[in-house]
């Protein structure tokens, strides 16, 4: 048998109909990369970076998966390739994010994927969505739990939890 691999993925998008790209980003993920055991609340927030575009709306997920850690990451470039994203400029605006936080427990640095997420500590956008549905789980390098994270993370801007949708 396969041993499952489980990562937690950040969705993120600020073009068009925001959730349903999420929507739409999460049932390709279950199609190809495998099983989606948790999903946090939809959260939105101001851009990050370069803020002269519309708010972003971000999820986190997490899913069990055969795939080892380099082919989930060229499943998801994939899945935002066909869902019409282009890589042209950073932090601009964009129909789809996907990124990997986390990868088990695992520390990856190559030139193409560091895992953990090297600024997710910094990342208000990234730390509520996670610590929601997985405020126990640690980080790896930094020996402290995502909720820990979050009431230490500097981030100013504002993070909004979407109810009832």
């Amino acid at each position: 048998m396969l041993s499952m691999n489980r990562t937690y993925l950040l969705l993120g998008g600020n073009l068009e109909d925001r959730m349903q790209s999420l929507k739409s980003a999460s049932a390709y993920i279950s199609e190809r990369l495998g099983k989606i055991i948790l999903v946090s609340s939809f959260y939105e927030t101001a851009a990050w970076g370069k803020t002269d575009q519309p708010a972003f709306l971000n999820q986190v997920i997490l899913v069990e998966t055969t795939q080892n850690a380099a082919s989930t990451l060229e499943i998801i470039l994939n899945i935002e390739q066909e869902m019409g994203r282009f890589r042209k400029e950073k932090y601009g605006p964009r129909i789809i994010d996907i990124d990997i936080l986390f990868f088990n427990d695992e520390i990856i640095l190559s030139p193409k994927l560091v895992i953990p997420h090297p600024e997710i500590q910094n990342r208000r956008f990234a730390l509520e969505p996670i610590a929601e549905i997985a405020g126990n789980f640690i980080h790896p390098l930094l020996k402290k739990s995502m909720e820990q994270l979050l009431e230490e993370c500097k981030d100013p801007l504002p993070v909004k939890k979407l109810e009832n949708l």
